[in-house]
């Protein structure tokens, strides 16, 4: 139950965005679609997952004095390859010339590195636990942030453009493009970090 407790309480009751409030710098610059906020979820959550597995394999063999830079070292590991992959497999412009998913979450993948929620289950859980709890807390943390960012980026682009995952609903006279600006992502998030307390009580 302790395990399935791991898993679960990232979802909600533990929210990093909802709940916590934390990593609003990528939650906010790059949801402006439900693509977007979900590959940018994703890729957190690879990093999280894999991070806290070798950080709870090599936390006592760590010095007190320097394990935050060693942790910074193994999390920006993971970093690095997320970023290669994605640089390698989702790299071409879309159909309509658009610009790659790559190109669109820009900065935003490397800076998962500093990300507060990668370093924060680092410190506070994986560092203390055995590895399979660790990589269940990675997994569950980070399918709550990839969750919270789809949901945003859902609702900015249904809002801002009409269409979700490249879907149009809605004719592009009813836009209201203030959603898919950053004013529109501050609107949003208070909204649904509103309703989300609602369901809490």
């Amino acid at each position: 139950m302790n395990h399935l407790t791991n898993f679960t309480k990232g979802l909600m009751k533990e929210n990093p965005v909802f709940v916590l409030v934390l990593g609003m710098c990528p939650t906010l610059a790059t949801t402006t679609s439900a693509l977007n906020g979900l590959s940018m979820g994703l890729a957190t959550t690879f990093v999280l997952m894999l991070s806290n597995v070798a950080i709870s394999l090599v936390a006592g063999l760590i010095p007190d004095k320097v394990r935050i830079p060693a942790y910074i070292v193994v999390i920006a590991s993971f970093v690095t390859i997320v970023d290669m992959l994605m640089a390698a497999y989702v790299n071409s412009p879309g159909p309509g010339g658009e610009p790659s998913l790559y190109d669109q979450l820009g900065i935003f993948i490397p800076l998962i590195v500093v990300n507060c929620i990668v370093l924060g289950r680092a410190e506070s859980f994986a560092a203390k636990n055995r590895v399979f709890p660790s990589l269940l807390d990675g997994a569950g943390i980070g399918l709550g942030f990839s969750f919270a960012l789809t949901l945003l980026g859902a609702i900015r682009e249904i809002l801002g453009s009409g269409s979700v995952f490249g879907l149009q609903l809605l004719p592009k006279s009813m836009n209201i493009l203030v959603f898919v600006l950053a004013p529109g992502a501050f609107i949003a998030l208070g909204y649904l970090i509103v309703m989300v307390n609602k369901l809490k009580k």
